[in-house]
């Protein structure tokens, strides 16, 4: 057992009194914002989509009727122009791949995104955009825009850019 881990062996010893009457710090706390943040993020991002005339009538529907969730805005994230591997794609989703390749086959569906044969592997197939789902991909970066503009309005420019400044040092 790494020296770290004896910490948390041994936390609920070295817990003040306090902690255990008081939990309001359990709705406070960093990861728990964090979370909330991203959800209402990903939320008001999928709402704008889904009102957005360049969307493709069928994929604005889908987002209308919360059938389209943060999930699938894994792929939007993380499938490169180029395409991806599934395996690359999971990876940077952090989702495992039978998660990713789930997301995909909804995605193909919707007509999102094709499997096409990777030209590197003939074994291999890479997910990529089709031209609806490289117009939703433009709408997404519309409604992040957005999304983005409405978060500084909200709690003022001096603090949305040190909030952004901060999460990027944070995820480095």
């Amino acid at each position: 057992m790494p020296a770290n881990d004896s910490f948390f062996t041994n936390a609920h010893r070295q817990l003040p009194s306090f902690a255990v009457r008081d939990d309001r710090w359990r709705e406070t706390h960093l990861g728990r914002l964090l979370g909330h943040s991203m959800r209402r993020f990903d939320a008001r991002v999928l709402s704008l989509m889904a009102h957005n005339d360049q969307v493709p009538l069928a994929l604005s529907n889908l987002a209308a009727k919360d059938q389209i969730s943060a999930a699938h805005v894994h792929i939007t994230r993380h499938l490169s122009l180029q395409g991806s591997r599934l395996t690359d794609l999971a990876q940077a989703a952090g989702m495992s791949k039978q998660a990713m390749g789930n997301l995909v086959d909804q995605c193909e569906a919707w007509g999102l995104v094709k499997r096409e044969h990777d030209s590197r592997d003939a074994r291999a197939r890479t997910v990529v955009f089709t031209e609806d789902g490289l117009a939703w991909l433009a709408a997404f970066q519309l409604a992040v825009v957005q999304a983005e503009e409405e978060f500084k309005s909200s709690v003022g420019i001096e603090i949305a850019t040190v909030v952004a400044l901060g999460l990027e040092a944070y995820c480095m």
